[in-house]
């Protein structure tokens, strides 16, 4: 089983809520990396929330940054559709 790896941040209401990293990954394209967390809350439709942030993997102490751009989200979410096909995909065929 895969460990999960989680870090703390404040919310908006300066509460610390656990975060959980679904995955990271880096773009060429944007020459970014990228983190994509969850803090595990749904949505009114019972989605679970998902959120994304630039970071710096070199750094010990992370500062997660904002996503800039509506070409980063776009590349964020082609990714996120790609992972839910595959999800679905191997449900469909029982795995």
């Amino acid at each position: 089983m895969k460990e999960r790896m989680t870090f703390k941040i404040f919310n908006d209401k300066g509460e610390e809520v656990e975060c959980e990293v679904l995955f990271t990954f880096d773009s060429d394209e944007t020459k970014k990396h990228y983190m994509v967390y969850t803090d595990n809350t749904v949505d009114e439709e019972g989605n679970t929330k998902v959120y994304a942030a630039t970071y710096d993997p070199e750094l010990e102490n992370q500062s997660l940054k904002p996503i800039e751009t509506d070409k980063e989200w776009k590349i964020i979410e082609t990714i996120l559709d790609q992972l839910k096909e595959t999800v679905q995909e191997g449900e469909n065929n029982g795995q």
